[in-house]
């Protein structure tokens, strides 16, 4: 799969969700750290989520934003529908299993806000403000979380 619309790109990012969220919890699964293990299902139910808030974006955006080519966006790999996890979370700390989770968040977000500058058509900048607002409102869901389970 080559991106090169919009709807490219959104299944992009649904997939990215969707492997983050299975790794997150295969990690969980093997982590015996109960707290590090209690962030990491967290983490992979909200991506969970995102990923079908993202699917909701494809069934719903307009076709015309949806079939919008892209130019000059970077170079983003679609997610191999079987590929591993590689577990590296198991070797991490609360700290920085939360800053690689937000440190993705804010590529993501960067990329729809850097789209909805440069899109050509309203509707394509619409549906990237959108994709972006949805990242950040769900940035700060999972910011006020993982501050309180960080207070435990």
């Amino acid at each position: 799969m080559e991106i090169k619309t919009f709807a490219d790109l959104i299944e992009w990012t649904r997939q990215m969700h969707e492997h983050h969220a299975r790794c997150l919890k295969e990690s969980a699964a093997l982590n015996s750290n109960d707290r590090i293990s209690a962030l990491l299902e967290y983490l992979g139910s909200h991506e969970d989520l995102l990923a079908r808030e993202v699917a909701e974006y494809q069934n719903q955006a307009d076709s015309k934003a949806m079939q919008t080519r892209l130019y000059d966006y970077g170079v983003h790999k679609p997610v191999e529908k079987n590929r591993t996890c590689d577990l590296h979370y198991n070797n991490k700390s609360f700290e920085e299993i939360s800053r690689e989770i937000f440190e993705f968040h804010d590529r993501v977000i960067a990329l729809y806000d850097s789209l909805a500058g440069k899109a050509e058509i309203p509707e394509a900048k619409e549906l990237a403000e959108n994709i972006k607002e949805l990242e950040e409102h769900e940035s700060m869901r999972m910011a006020g979380s993982i501050g309180r389970m960080q207070d435990l």
